[in-house]
């Protein structure tokens, strides 16, 4: 097939595109702007477009499809072409599902954990030798891309996020795939610039459970009081749905000196992971692997062997006496979660949790207010954003006093420029000290690895 790209250079796009490059398929593509890492792949794989700009002379009517990403406008130019052609228009969950329809769909859904949850099922299944396809959305150590489709493999594991799916298609995405399996991690709103109303998102989840295929299988965590009113109201609300219920909970744990060993039955597993969220994480993954052919024993046993996803997390600096996370925690709940999974296991340490506001949600002044209590475990605690961003964003701008009030920090200050948070990040004594960096944006390009350890 001859395939054009419309906004290419999305993470999840460029790796959709580099991904069917290698089946043997036709590949071009444009966008408006392209970052790093994207840039170097595509040019490495030779389809980088040679400028960036949108380009309708590339729609010709030998073209078999087009691909549309969520970046691009709905008025683009090319997209125009291409409906003028009536040339078939793909969003990227339409064509993923497009080329999975004959396959075992797992899909990972839920307003956190997805990423982690997908990625422990993917090492479990490599671990007991199960070939997959997959899309998931960050790197995950041992994969070296982020989407895999194939024409053998029976099984597709797929992170199935709830945003929207192009211009052309407000549906969430995740309710394009049909799930043979599908997990519910947890029920938090997000997207507020998309989703107007609480009532709006859980409605897409809603619709997520209805979509799934006859026969199937549903996880779902048992201990999020709305992650179980939404599945028992859309069971309620279709008594003939064939859906098998299995509920669950947070992983039976110990933490020891600074360590995690998972409890099961006599044996205790030492796992990397930590944190109350992830010990649920592991839960909802074990079931779902254990639906792939994955064996308990064997799940346990590829689990020490598992470092997490990119930026989830993420252990950047370890000198016993300083210690570096990042993680890509923004959403209140993500938030909460991560904050209060790093001052359980360093009970005894100073933690300091430092926060960028990036995302539309997370600069709107009417959903600050969810951040309330978010970072109290930490023992100081750091706010930034930046003018810049809010003005890409046209946000009205936000008083930092106010925020500073809405997350009722005991020992909270709040940034508007990059320089001065890092001068007094700098200050905090280094021993028996963990910064946990929080973001979903750049910090404006600061390192704080270099900035913290001089390296």
């Amino acid at each position: 097939m001859r395939i054009h790209f419309i906004a290419i250079g999305g993470a999840a796009m460029h790796n959709l595109a580099l991904t069917l490059q290698r089946k043997g398929h036709t590949i071009t593509g444009s966008d408006d702007v392209i970052y790093e890492p994207s840039r170097t792949r595509l040019l490495e794989a030779g389809i980088l477009p040679a400028e960036e700009g949108w380009f309708p002379e590339k729609i010709t009517p030998e073209l078999d499809a087009v691909i549309l990403g969520m970046h691009a406008r709905s008025d683009n130019p090319e997209l125009a072409r291409a409906r003028e052609l009536n040339i078939p228009i793909y969003s990227y969950p339409e064509f993923v599902y497009h080329e999975s329809e004959n396959k075992k769909r797992i899909v990972v859904a839920g307003s956190h954990g997805k990423t982690t949850i997908t990625s422990m099922i993917l090492h479990a299944m490599r671990s007991a030798g199960i070939k997959t396809d997959y899309l998931v959305g960050a790197s995950i150590d041992g994969f070296d891309r982020m989407v895999e489709l194939s024409e053998e493999n029976p099984v597709i594991v797929i992170e199935g996020d709830e945003y929207l799916s192009s211009p052309l298609d407000m549906r969430s995405k995740f309710l394009h795939y049909r799930p043979h399996v599908a997990v519910i991690s947890g029920i938090a709103w997000d997207h507020m610039n998309v989703f107007k109303t609480y009532e709006s998102y859980t409605d897409t989840f809603e619709r997520f459970i209805e979509s799934m295929e006859k026969g199937g299988t549903l996880i779902y965590n048992s201990e999020d009081p709305e992650v179980v009113r939404i599945v028992e109201k859309t069971f309620a609300a279709n008594p003939g749905l064939d859906v098998k219920k299995v509920p669950y909970s947070t992983h039976p744990y110990q933490v020891n000196d600074n360590a995690v060993k998972l409890v099961y039955g006599c044996k205790k597993y030492p796992v990397t992971l930590f944190g109350r969220h992830n010990m649920s994480n592991i839960d909802a993954a074990k079931k779902a692997a254990g639906c792939a052919g994955v064996k308990a024993e064997e799940f346990y046993r590829s689990l020490s062997g598992f470092k997490g996803a990119k930026n989830r997390l993420e252990k950047m600096y370890d000198d016993n006496r300083t210690v570096i996370f990042r993680d890509f925690a923004h959403a209140p709940s993500k938030v909460r979660a991560t904050v209060a999974a790093v001052k359980e296991v360093y009970h005894d340490w100073n933690v300091v949790a430092c926060m960028e506001l990036h995302t539309y949600s997370s600069l709107n002044k009417d959903f600050l207010p969810q951040y309330k209590g978010s970072m109290n475990p930490a023992d100081k605690a750091f706010v930034f954003y930046s003018h810049h961003a809010m003005e890409i964003k046209r946000m009205p701008p936000l008083d930092p006093q106010w925020v500073k009030a809405e997350f009722a920090h005991p020992d909270m200050q709040v940034f508007t420029e990059i320089g001065p948070l890092r001068d007094a990040v700098k200050k905090i004594p280094r021993e028996r000290t963990v910064f946990l960096m929080m973001s979903s944006g750049s910090w404006d390009g600061v390192d704080w690895v270099s900035e913290l350890t001089g390296n």
